[in-house]
């Protein structure tokens, strides 16, 4: 497990010691309520902590009432582990049928915060999995107002309140007066805003891994492992923790690895990554549900991706907002960037296998594939040339518009049926969107780097070849491919021609 006691501390230098009220929003399976633990056994000794959760708590926004009577049985929990006396305890259980309102639940609260020997801290995780109902935000409310009153000395509330969940509260727009005027203010606008880098950077991984050398000392090269961990996940912790425990339990059993030790290497890394790709998981279940919820994020990424369309980061703009809630989306250069590779190849995936469900060039490559494979390797110049001569049987008599992004779509359609279910490709993020593409493969632990431009003249084209090797360089590969297609942008009625494709050398 990476320590992630250096956060924990952060957060309680930030926010805990100076009493503020704040959310937790981070996508799905980030690491929150493992931060809550932490966070948990990190006050206990300083602060009486009450941890609830809103999970499978449904029936509990029935009505106010259930909700007052639910929301005292889950403190009550919480409060027979400390060592309150039992008068405070029977106090705070003690209710009539008539006083289940919110007004008396604040008072039992200041009550119980007045009672105690420690201040408390009031933890709530899951907290939108009943968001959608007028009661929450009504709840926050009077956390709003009993805050208030406490910042003026009125009276004793909790230090602390700590909500965690996927979404923005601040965004959630529920009303919590019935004018209009008032719609969209938040209930929770006391809240700090909570800025807390929580994903993994490499030297937080290489910590881990060091831990996991000391166990077993397999001779892993640490830094160049945790980087190549880092460059798949971007240290979102659930990406990051899944590929470590896959190394551990299942990748090492592959023919291409001889045991355990072997498996803790890039190459390693990049057949975990591939088999996460190719399992079920709560986790792209929760990518697919949000696409089909949220349009308008579906179609910017697929305008990223697919048309290599580039879009300034704002967060006033909800569909970027929206998609860095769920954690999609990042900013990077000031622009709109897909959060790591990983998330990126799934996405590819999902849309190419939208869009070629019916391609021929699809089709032609299933039934040749074997024929570009020999042993563990990929035949890549017998991959381009038999793409040449179906691009340009299927496509070479058409009458259209020839665009950058056409090139790197018809690409993919005819690799992806020859690698799959062995190797996978991710694309470049900073080639996406300039005059060239380029495209990584994994197989069998090789990588396969091939660029993609649009012909524009020889000069050009000796640029691409220089930028291609400066590529390689970084990759530390020494052979690599550049194609090119000789199109006419923006005429009609002239043949596209797909150039040979050359391959720099060193």
């Amino acid at each position: 497990m990476v320590d992630i006691s250096q956060k924990v501390k952060q957060i309680v230098e930030e926010y805990i010691e100076p009493g503020y009220y704040f959310a937790i929003n981070r996508g799905r399976q980030y690491g929150k309520t493992t931060t809550l633990y932490q966070l948990e056994k990190y006050l206990q000794d300083q602060y009486m902590i009450i941890s609830i959760s809103f999970e499978g708590a449904d029936d509990l926004f029935d009505s106010r009432e259930n909700f007052v009577r639910g929301f005292a049985q889950l403190v009550t929990k919480e409060l027979e582990n400390e060592s309150l006396d039992a008068n405070v305890i029977e106090q705070w259980n003690h209710y009539e049928e008539d006083e289940l309102t919110f007004q008396n639940l604040g008072d039992k609260i200041s009550r119980l915060c007045t009672d105690s020997d420690k201040e408390i801290i009031l933890l709530i995780d899951e907290v939108d999995k009943s968001s959608s109902n007028q009661i929450f935000p009504s709840f926050l409310s009077l956390l709003r107002d009993k805050y208030l009153d406490r910042e003026k000395g009125k009276e004793n509330f909790f230090h602390n309140v700590i909500l965690t969940g996927v979404y923005d509260i601040k965004n959630l727009k529920l009303k919590i007066r019935p004018d209009a005027e008032h719609r969209y203010n938040s209930p929770w606008n006391i809240a700090e805003s909570f800025d807390v880098d929580m994903s993994f950077s490499p030297k937080e991984i290489a910590t881990m891994l060091e831990e996991y050398e000391a166990d077993y000392k397999y001779g892993m090269d640490i830094d160049k492992l945790s980087n190549e961990i880092y460059a798949y996940t971007s240290g979102y912790p659930y990406l990051v923790s899944q590929i470590c425990k896959l190394l551990d339990e299942s990748v090492w059993k592959n023919k291409d690895f001889g045991d355990r030790a072997s498996v803790w290497c890039p190459e390693g890394v990049r057949a975990a990554v591939k088999y996460m790709l190719m399992s079920r998981s709560t986790l792209f279940d929760d990518i697919n549900k949000n696409l089909d919820l949220y349009p308008d994020l579906n179609e910017m990424l697929h305008h990223i991706l697919l048309g290599g369309k580039s879009y300034p980061f704002s967060l006033a703009d909800n569909t970027i907002q929206i998609g860095t809630m769920f954690g999609y989306l990042k900013e990077e250069d000031y622009k709109v960037s897909i959060t790591n590779r990983i998330f990126e190849t799934y996405l590819y995936d999902l849309f190419y296998l939208n869009e070629t469900k019916n391609s021929r060039l699809a089709d032609a490559a299933a039934v040749e594939r074997n024929q570009f494979i020999s042993g563990h390797y990929l035949d890549m110049d017998k991959v381009l040339e038999r793409f040449q001569a179906h691009y340009t049987s299927y496509y070479g008599e058409k009458d259209w518009e020839f665009l950058e992004e056409d090139g790197r779509f018809l690409f993919l359609t005819f690799l992806k049926p020859i690698i799959n279910g062995t190797g996978h490709y991710y694309v470049d993020a900073g080639t996406r969107d300039q005059r060239r593409t380029d495209i990584i493969v994994d197989y069998h632990g090789k990588q396969y780097i091939i660029e993609l431009k649009i012909w524009h003249g020889e000069e050009y084209q000796a640029k691409g070849r220089k930028q291609l090797c400066d590529y390689l360089d970084s990759y530390e590969q020494n052979k690599g491919w550049l194609g090119s297609v000789s199109v006419l942008i923006k005429q009609r009625k002239r043949r596209p021609e797909l150039k040979k494709s050359t391959k720099p050398e060193r």
